[in-house]
């Protein structure tokens, strides 16, 4: 049965790597659909409100791009792996509920659980879309390996996932990205 909110009749996962630009590539996509028709819902988003309320921290912190949040990136790491090994939809049921849009970017799937979920819970709606970029390119964006955060399964856990239904190459080249987000906006627009 499927958690409280509407019937999507389009999830798209988003993962990748750190600084790959999936945040950027979904809030572009859902800027040129208009919010009454997308959402866009972030994984992490009840991790880190949980993960704050249970360690006394500021939930709007973890959720910006700071120093704060890379202080306890580490942490909530382990913390979130924990209460996924319990319940592996833990963090899925909670993003979903009480959306109304029609068409559902996920923008941080980082596990083959979460891609299991989605589609267990909405079967043939759910499309996989990777972002990739490279290192160099990362790096320019203020990408730095950190070990036990990049090479951790919150990092890695799709990298063998196989055949992604879409891949964005999210490289620097502004009109080679545009080509891709207009292709894919067909696609989605299709299924409205």
């Amino acid at each position: 049965m499927a958690p409280l909110g509407g019937a999507p009749r389009l999830v798209l996962l988003f993962s990748g790597k750190r600084k790959s630009g999936k945040d950027f590539v979904t809030e572009a996509l859902q800027s040129r659909l208009g919010g009454n028709i997308c959402a866009v819902l972030r994984l992490s988003g009840p991790l880190k409100e949980q993960y704050a309320r249970e360690h006394g921290l500021d939930f709007q912190r973890l959720l910006d791009a700071s120093t704060y949040k890379e202080a306890y990136r580490r942490d909530m790491i382990c913390w979130g792996e924990e209460k996924r090994q319990a319940d592996p939809g833990f963090f899925c049921r909670k993003v979903v509920e009480g959306v109304s849009q029609p068409i559902w970017l996920v923008s941080d799937t980082r596990r083959v659980s979460d891609v299991q979920w989605f589609q267990e819970v909405y079967g043939t709606v759910t499309q996989t879309v990777r972002v990739v970029a490279s290192e160099q390119t990362r790096q320019q964006r203020g990408w730095v390996f950190t070990p036990g955060v990049d090479d951790a399964e919150s990092e890695c856990g799709l990298d063998n996932f196989g055949s992604f239904d879409w891949v964005i190459e999210n490289h620097g080249d502004e009109q080679c990205l545009e080509d891709q987000l207009e292709s894919l906006l067909g696609f989605i627009r299709a299924k409205l």
